[in-house]
């Protein structure tokens, strides 16, 4: 017959007695379980995202030529403009619907760009003292939402997944664009360019860094459970012509 061997338990402090076999079994039942913890944990991605600016100038718009009547807003961090996500990560049943707002102001939209999950309602409050336009042309969302005075918004709920690019009927100059997500794995990055993606689970994805007008750099990361791994971006601005 084995000698027995005390153990203390995990919980309590009033030890009992087992076999070494049965020590054995429980330290490779344990072993087995934080084995397959690990394989389908999650991990951390904490990078970096740097807008070099052009020797001169600035990006361009690429829309038609201002007819602004109004005083031009201060110009944004082009870093606003940027928006860091995976590509093709596992995807969740339930995804929380978020409420944005793009404010029509100074005949701008403000911000110029917005990420939300699919589902999610963008606000569209006017606060100039003239009307203004909302409307879309975009594969995942044709809308139009009339043309409303100061002090009215109007809203939009965006069911799919993709690019949307946003306009004024009245303001030629005025754009914004939203991209919806079909995961919750997309950040745009803080004032210093810095960004984090947490629980994210573990394998090897493809992660961009997309500008508004600059267009997207794209790179390969691996994840591994219960670490951080991290990247840096660099999006060259050209130089208007």
């Amino acid at each position: 017959m084995e000698p027995a061997t005390p153990v203390t338990p995990l919980y309590g402090g009033v030890p009992f007695r087992a076999t070494a076999m049965q020590v054995v079994v429980c330290v490779l039942a344990a072993w087995t379980v934080g084995q397959a913890a690990g394989q389908a944990g999650v991990g951390r991605i904490e990078g970096h995202v740097r807008v070099i600016p052009p020797p001169a100038g600035a990006v361009p718009s690429g829309v038609y030529p201002s007819r602004r009547v109004s005083k031009p807003p201060p110009k944004a961090s082009e870093i606003a403009n940027v928006i860091v996500f995976l590509k093709d990560p596992p995807k969740r049943a339930e995804l929380p619907a978020m409420r944005a707002t793009i404010t029509q102001k100074d005949e701008a939209f403000v911000p110029r760009v917005v990420a939300i999950t699919k589902g999610s309602t963008i606000d569209f409050p006017n606060t100039d003292p003239f009307f203004h336009n909302v409307f879309s042309l975009s594969k995942g969302a044709n809308f139009d939402l009339g043309r409303y005075p100061k002090g009215e918004s109007r809203d939009r709920r965006f069911p799919n997944p993709g690019l949307v690019k946003v306009y004024c009927h009245i303001h030629s100059h005025m754009t914004a664009a939203i991209m919806v997500f079909d995961h919750p794995f997309f950040r745009i990055p803080g004032a210093d360019g810095s960004f984090a993606l947490d629980d994210v689970p573990a394998g090897n994805y493809q992660i961009s860094a997309w500008h508004e007008r600059i267009g997207e750099s794209s790179s390969t990361i691996k994840v591994e459970a219960g670490r951080t791994a991290r990247i840096e971006f660099e999006l060259p601005m050209e130089a208007d012509r």
